[in-house]
C-alpha cells in the first residue's frame, strides 16, 4: 500500500522547503510505519497564493453544473479507492477496520451530499417600501482554512472540505500531525476526480505552528477547525485581528438521560457504544449518565453486562468494536483521570486498567457514585470512561445537565411525547437525540452551545457558513 507522506500544493505532490519528517507511530504495534514531511511557513504563503489564484481565475465563477459535476465524481473516486482509505485510518490512529470503511463511506455520502447542493443554494427576493427590486445572493469568501482533528479525520475532512468547495470556495486542509494520511490521500483523489490545481492543497505539519499561520495569512477569508476548546480560544483571539470569520467545533461533556418510563433496557444495551465508540475519543461521548433511580441499579447492572461484551483488540480485525487509544500519550492522560477517581473513592463498576500486551489499550470503565465536583464528573477525558448517577427530579437533573460549560451532544429516553420535547428545549446542546445517540446527519446542521464552538458542519447551514451574503438593490424608476 502507498502511503502519501508529501505536502499536497496546486495539484502535485511537493517537498516541503525546510524541516524535519514526523514520524507515525501505529497505536496498535507502537511502531513508527511512516515519516510524512512538514509544512513551513514559506510553504503555507506559497498555498494560500496558489489557492488564491485558482479562486479568481475560475472556481468561483465556474458554471454551478460543473462543479456539481466535479464534486459527485469525488464521491465516486472515494468510493472506488475505500479499502486503500480505510487501511491508511486504521494505521495512523487505530480505527477499528469496520468503523473506518464505515467514515470513508461517510465522507463520500458528504460529497454526494454538497455536489446536488451547489445547484440548490438559492438567494432570496425581498419586497422593499421604495419600490424595485431588492436580492440577496449568496457569494463565496475565497480562500478558506479547514483545520481538522485526530479523532475522525476522514469524515471530518469531508464535512469541512465538501460545503466549502461546494459554495464557490478554494481550501487550505490542515490535518492533524499525528493523522494526515487519508487528508493527504484526498487532496490526490479529489485533483484525480478533476478538482482544477490549486483548489484543495493539503498541509501536514504542527498544528500550533502552522494554525496560527493559517489563521493570520491576509488572504485566508475563513477558519474552520474541530478540536479542543483551548485551541478554539486561541483561533478566535487570532481571527479577531482580521474580523476573520470563524466556525468552531470544540469539546464536549454530552449527558445521557433515561427516564423510567422509557424502554430502559434497550438504552443500557446500547449506551456503552455511545460513549466506548472509537475508544472514547469522541466530542459527542454520551460520557455523563443520568438515570431515574427507579431503575438505576438494574441499569447499571445491564450496562455493565452489555460493556464487559464489546469485543477489544486488533483493529485489523472485523469483529473488533474497540481499538487503542491514539498515543502513549493519550493513554496516560486518561489514566490520569481514572487515578484521581480511585482517590476519590469512586465505585468502578468495571474496567480501569491496561489489557496486557503492546498498543495503547485500555479497558472501557463504569464509574458510579460520582460525585458533581469530581475531575471524572466535570471535564471531558476523550476516552473509555463513562459516569453514571441516579436522578429523583427533573428540574434538579436539568441544572446539573446544564452546569457544564459544555453543549455539544446527549440523548434522551422516554416513552412520554411531553417530556420528550419538554427537556430536549432545556437541554443546552446543539444536537439532541431521542430514544437514539446518532449525533450526526449529513443532511442535519451539527455543532454546539457554550464552549462545545459556534457555527454549524453538516447540512445547508455548513453551506451557508462558507458564504458571505450580499444585498442589491435596483430602482424601477
Amino acid at each position: 500500500m502507498t502511503i502519501p507522506t508529501k505536502l499536497f500544493i496546486d495539484g502535485a505532490y511537493r517537498s516541503p522547503v525546510a524541516g524535519r519528517p514526523t514520524p507515525l507511530v501505529n497505536p496498535a504495534t507502537e511502531a513508527v510505519f511512516a515519516e510524512v514531511d512538514s509544512a513551513t511557513p514559506a510553504d503555507i504563503n506559497a498555498a494560500v497564493e496558489s489557492a488564491q489564484k485558482a479562486w479568481e481565475n475560475g472556481w468561483r465563477d465556474m458554471a454551478p453544473g460543473k462543479r456539481t459535476e466535479i464534486l459527485f465524481n469525488v464521491a465516486r473516486v472515494l468510493r472506488e479507492n475505500l479499502e486503500y482509505l480505510a487501511q491508511l485510518e486504521m494505521q495512523q490512529i487505530g480505527k477499528p477496520i469496520a468503523d473506518a470503511r464505515d467514515e470513508i463511506g461517510l465522507g463520500a455520502r458528504v460529497f454526494e451530499f454538497y455536489a446536488g447542493a451547489v445547484t440548490k443554494f438559492y438567494g432570496q427576493t425581498i419586497p422593499v417600501s421604495r419600490g424595485g427590486i431588492d436580492f440577496t445572493l449568496r457569494q463565496s469568501m475565497g480562500v478558506v482554512a479547514c483545520i481538522v482533528p485526530w479523532n475522525f479525520p476522514f469524515p471530518i475532512a469531508c464535512w469541512k472540505t465538501a460545503p466549502a468547495l461546494a459554495a464557490g470556495n478554494c481550501v487550505i486542509l490542515k490535518p492533524a500531525s499525528i493523522s494526515p494520511l487519508t487528508a493527504i490521500a484526498l487532496g490526490e483523489l479529489a485533483h484525480k476526480a478533476g478538482l482544477p490545481p490549486g483548489v484543495l492543497q493539503v498541509l501536514p505539519g504542527s498544528g500550533s505552528a502552522m494554525g496560527e499561520a493559517l489563521v493570520t495569512h491576509p488572504l485566508i477569508r475563513k477558519v474552520s477547525f474541530t478540536g479542543s476548546t483551548s485551541v478554539g480560544q486561541r483561533i478566535m483571539q487570532l481571527a479577531s485581528a482580521g474580523i476573520k470569520r470563524v466556525s468552531l467545533e470544540l469539546g464536549g461533556k454530552s449527558p445521557n438521560i433515561v427516564f423510567a418510563d422509557s424502554d430502559w433496557q434497550r438504552a443500557a444495551d446500547s449506551s456503552p457504544m455511545s460513549v466506548f465508540a472509537n475508544t472514547g475519543q469522541d466530542c459527542c461521548a454520551r460520557s455523563r449518565m443520568f438515570v431515574e433511580r427507579s431503575v438505576f441499579e438494574p441499569f447499571l447492572e445491564t450496562f455493565v453486562a452489555a460493556t464487559r461484551k464489546l469485543i477489544v483488540g486488533d483493529p485489523a480485525s472485523d469483529q473488533t468494536q474497540l481499538g487503542p487509544l491514539v498515543s502513549a500519550s493519550q493513554r496516560a492522560s486518561v489514566e490520569e483521570y481514572i487515578a484521581a477517581a480511585r482517590s476519590a473513592g469512586t465505585r468502578f463498576a468495571c474496567g480501569g486498567s491496561r489489557p496486557s500486551g503492546t498498543g495503547y489499550y485500555l479497558e472501557p470503565t463504569v464509574l458510579a457514585d460520582v460525585g458533581s465536583n469530581d475531575r471524572c464528573w466535570r471535564e471531558e477525558i476523550f476516552g473509555p470512561v463513562v459516569c453514571i448517577v441516579p436522578f429523583d427530579d427533573e428540574a434538579a437533573m436539568l441544572r446539573e445537565v446544564n452546569a457544564s460549560p459544555y453543549g455539544l451532544s446527549g440523548s434522551i429516553w422516554t416513552n412520554d411525547i411531553r417530556r420528550a420535547l419538554r427537556v430536549a428545549r432545556r437541554v443546552e446542546s446543539g444536537v439532541i437525540s431521542i430514544n437514539s445517540h446518532s449525533s450526526v446527519h449529513v443532511e442535519a446542521p451539527f455543532g454546539g452551545y457554550k464552549q462545545s464552538g459556534i457555527g454549524r458542519d453538516l447540512g445547508m447551514a455548513a453551506m451557508e457558513g462558507y458564504t458571505e451574503l450580499k444585498n442589491i438593490y435596483i430602482a424601477d424608476n
